[in-house]
């Protein structure tokens, strides 16, 4: 019941091109890969899940709102673990070029523009990635006691099959980089949507670029929380 707003229909896709990838440039697009990292602070407080949960899905689509959600914790023990996550996010914030960096209830969500990470249908890093993926890992490795969903998502142009597993390659990359600089394999998790979960409007080119993306979110585990509860997470 709590995830009904959260739901979305599969679009339907292109099929008019043969690549699995639009290779549209624009000066949106170009702007995107420059664009300013935003931080907002929120704490999901007990009994306004469902109205935050509306608000959360239809900001970040299903899976993304479902972690989000499902994670949180609320009250007082939330606070503490909203303000863990504030000093990581300013620490991501500092250190990441290429991203954009949001504070979403309890989480961290890190949203990268395809083209930033990859070559046009490629699910090869590009070192400006590396770069990015790695001040991500030492972060992460200073900040433990999360979880981190690493997402990929396409436009709908070409099939719907290929386009699932370019997304599922693209985030399996990020997904092996981070562990090969570091970050504890059992925190990480690898999941491509294909284009099941647009953020904007697919028939505008516009629209096309925000949907070719890989998003990390990162969430409190089991560890984190009953830190948080019994005083020992400050």
């Amino acid at each position: 019941m709590l995830f009904a707003s959260c739901q979305s229909a599969r679009p339907t896709a292109d099929t008019s091109g043969s690549t699995t990838e639009n290779t549209e440039t624009t000066s949106e697009t170009s702007d995107k890969k420059g664009m300013n990292k935003t931080t907002k602070g929120g704490i999901i407080g007990a009994g306004s899940g469902a109205v935050i949960g509306g608000i959360i899905g239809n900001k970040m689509g299903n899976t993304a709102a479902g972690a989000i959600i499902g994670a949180a914790v609320g009250g007082a023990t939330g606070a503490v673990i909203g303000r863990r996550m504030d000093k990581q996010a300013e620490e991501l914030e500092k250190s990441m070029e290429n991203a954009n960096v949001e504070r979403v209830g309890e989480a961290i969500r890190i949203n990268f523009d395809s083209g930033i990470l990859f070559a046009t249908n490629s699910a090869e890093l590009s070192a400006s990635a590396k770069q990015d993926i790695a001040k991500l890992a030492q972060t992460l490795k200073e900040y433990e006691g999360t979880n981190v969903i690493i997402e990929g998502h396409t436009d709908n142009t070409g099939s719907y099959e290929l386009n699932q597993k370019l997304s599922e390659r693209r985030a399996q990359s990020v997904l092996n980089y981070a562990k090969s600089v570091g970050v504890d394999a059992t925190r990480l998790q690898a999941k491509g949507y294909s284009y099941d979960q647009p953020i904007a409007d697919n028939s505008t080119v516009d629209g096309r670029s925000q949907n070719r993306r890989v998003e990390i979110i990162i969430i409190a585990n089991d560890e984190m929380k009953k830190a948080a509860e019994t005083g020992e997470l400050k």
